[in-house]
């Protein structure tokens, strides 16, 4: 049976149930196409990725072997664990339930395959190869090059892979916004150095011999610190590998994509950068406020708000910040917002200065709360304001919304 063709079927998956057992890197790459497409997702896993708990608000998960009964009611399931006895188990289950059920362990028992994606100009192309996932991803991207630029299809070339890092700048989210050269560059990858922020779904597309290293940074919960991702490029590369450095927004921009520049030069390892949209100026024109406006500011400045005012190890000059006439962008500073509202006004900034926190920016669930500085600290806690988020201040804010500033 094994050997029979596929039948191809686009699934609605859109507020209906699947199911993912295992918490490891497979499930990482799934999970978020299965969140974009709609799904309600329920994750069974006895530990999970940083960035799968991460997801803890957009998914169900439970820490805990995996029950029969968790499949009830689902339509469909991803046996993603790295034990065969428990991915048999859960095949065997969704089989008793006419639920079709990919295994990331062994295809031919599987009912249903996971084909190579990829999207151009309202197209979803889906390739699948008889269990040869390399060859699946090859041809997609030879469709979606040559849906691109029109260019004959050509065949890719595993001998131009070379060696070394590359940091790629995903932009804020959206997987649409990512450059050409950064889904080249993940195409060529031996290994993923992945951040939490960096558009999930691409990580769909990687081949399973891609090793995938996740890097995320929880908010107030567990991290990799800057010292391991250094030290991981630096010995993957050693290796002779191919190891694509990729987080969200710009390497540049409070990416620290430098720090991880001076380990590889210190090592001997070869970097190529490739920059991506950063979420300071890409997130508030998604959200339709412009950071600057003729006859209103002549400048915008990009602020950290990860450190509050008054704190020793600040490096802001928020006096100066408060004088400026100009547009401030802040960025990881949800947590110091008050204080940051607070000092701005102490300042010279007049408490009615329209302020824009603008939450998911680009993502599906992106969603805009409206303030001003002498309102936010209460306006953050009313809408439930959670990270990440971008916080524009400055009458920008009122250009894009004259009805909610009366201007």
């Amino acid at each position: 049976m094994a050997d029979l063709p596929t039948y191809p079927v686009g699934l609605r998956l859109a507020g209906r149930k699947v199911l993912v057992v295992g918490g490891g890197h497979v499930a990482q790459r799934r999970i978020p196409t299965l969140i974009a497409a709609g799904a309600d997702v329920h994750v069974v896993a006895r530990e999970a990725t940083m960035a799968i708990e991460g997801m803890s608000d957009e998914i169900t998960l439970a820490i805990r072997d995996f029950e029969p009964a968790d499949l009830d009611g689902a339509w469909y399931a991803i046996a993603a664990t790295d034990n065969a006895e428990t991915n048999a188990e859960v095949a065997a289950a969704a089989e008793e339930r006419r639920i079709f059920c990919v295994r990331s362990d062994d295809a031919s028992e599987a009912t249903a395959w996971t084909p190579a994606v990829g999207r151009h100009d309202g197209l979803t192309i889906a390739v699948l190869a008889n269990r040869e996932p390399r060859r699946s991803a090859a041809v997609r991207d030879q469709i979606l090059e040559a849906l691109r630029d029109g260019t004959a299809l050509r065949t890719p070339s595993v001998e131009s892979k070379k060696a070394g890092v590359v940091l790629v700048g995903g932009g804020p989210g959206d997987p649409d916004l990512v450059t050409i050269a950064a889904r080249n560059a993940i195409a060529s990858a031996d290994v993923v150095v992945a951040d939490r922020l960096a558009p999930r779904e691409l990580l769909a597309d990687l081949a399973p011999d891609v090793e995938l290293i996740d890097v995320a940074k929880l908010p107030r919960g567990r991290y990799a610190s800057q010292e391991f991702i250094n030290e991981v490029i630096v010995d993957r590369a050693l290796a002779g590998k191919r190891v694509v450095r990729f987080k969200g927004g710009d390497n540049f921009v409070f990416g620290r994509g430098y720090e991880e520049i001076i380990a590889c030069n210190a090592a001997g390892v070869p970097v190529e950068i490739i920059p991506g949209l950063s979420s300071s100026i890409s997130v508030p024109a998604r959200a339709g406020i412009p950071v600057t406006h003729r006859g209103v500011t002549h400048e915008f400045t990009v602020i950290s708000g990860h450190i509050p005012p008054g704190h020793p190890d600040s490096l802001v000059n928020w006096a100066a910040a408060a004088q400026m006439q100009g547009t401030l962008v802040l960025l990881m500073a949800v947590e110091n917002a008050p204080k940051i509202a607070a000092a701005l006004v102490d300042g010279g900034r007049p408490a009615d200065t329209p302020v824009a926190v603008i939450m998911d920016g680009t993502m599906p669930d992106e969603r805009t709360v409206l303030s001003t500085l002498g309102t936010l600290a209460d306006d953050l806690v009313a809408e439930g304001v959670t990270p990440p988020a971008i916080i524009v201040v400055g009458e920008v804010v009122a250009v894009a919304n004259p009805e909610r500033y009366g201007r």
